[in-house]
């Protein structure tokens, strides 16, 4: 895996990956940024919610689970102090389909904090305390 960043000026970054997909990185104005993109830790935040996102969907698949829609919320708490870690990261899940079953949904929550979701997995290696909720909605 590569990629590769690109300065653009004042705070502001492209980041290339090697499949050609983009993303833009910029600061707020009381950093010299112009606000036009993600910080770098809003996408390390993306990723993890990606990275699990990914892992549910397709584990509530296998479990022939009738999924329509999954949305999830990550809430993250940093250090007070520089470096400004992540300390503590919330992850609620909202599922919605039809006749969903509560506990394929926990065990999937499960799996994929514990075995599949790499950056999951990284930032509690880490020290970052990770949880986890979730709701189940019934499609109309």
């Amino acid at each position: 895996m590569q990629v590769d960043i690109s300065w653009q000026g004042s705070v502001q970054f492209v980041a290339s990956n090697a499949s050609g997909h983009q993303v833009l990185m910029d600061g707020p104005p009381e950093s010299g940024g112009r606000d036009t993109g993600s910080r770098p830790m809003e996408l390390m935040l993306m990723g993890l919610g990606g990275c699990t996102a990914f892992d549910v969907v397709e584990i509530l698949r296998k479990g022939r689970q009738q999924i329509d829609n999954v949305e999830i919320s990550l809430n993250a708490r940093r250090a007070d102090s520089v470096p400004a870690v992540f300390e503590e990261i919330t992850i609620h899940f909202v599922i919605f389909g039809t006749a969903i079953d509560e506990g394929r949904v926990g065990r999937a929550i499960a799996l994929t904090s514990e075995k599949y979701c790499s950056a999951s997995i990284m930032l509690a290696k880490a020290g970052v305390a990770i949880s986890h909720t979730f709701e189940i909605r019934e499609s109309s």
